[in-house]
């Protein structure tokens, strides 16, 4: 059971490619008629921890999990992925709209209205 548990981590929490001191979170994707929706899991992660970067290919999220334990406290055990994060997401944003981010349970949630099409 333990070794499943290590293999999901793995496999939720990978660390970044281009820094192996950046960890990824996990996102689901979905898409409505109307919009696009990205959950961006990162419970414990306050809004103010996070920056949201807009770019012509997607979007961009990176922050800051901090340790919540003091100096003094003695760690048994952490799997719970701390320090600087980074994810980003290709969307074809000539197509989308992006609305204000928003914190709702744990999850940054970003929504991308469709822009409707001219005939």
């Amino acid at each position: 059971m333990l070794e499943q548990a290590d293999r999901l981590q793995r496999q939720f929490f990978r660390a970044c490619t281009a820094d192996p001191h950046v960890w990824e979170p996990p996102i689901d994707v979905v898409e409505t008629a109307d919009a696009v929706i990205v959950h961006i899991a990162l419970p414990g992660v306050p809004s103010s921890a996070v920056t949201v970067r807009f770019q012509p290919d997607g979007v961009a999220v990176s922050g800051m999990r901090r340790l919540p334990a003091s100096r003094a406290a003695h760690i048994h055990r952490v799997e719970i992925p701390y320090g600087r994060f980074e994810r980003r997401i290709i969307l074809p944003l000539a197509a989308l709209e992006p609305t204000t981010p928003e914190m709702s349970d744990g999850c940054l949630v970003l929504t991308f209205r469709k822009k409707k099409e001219t005939p």
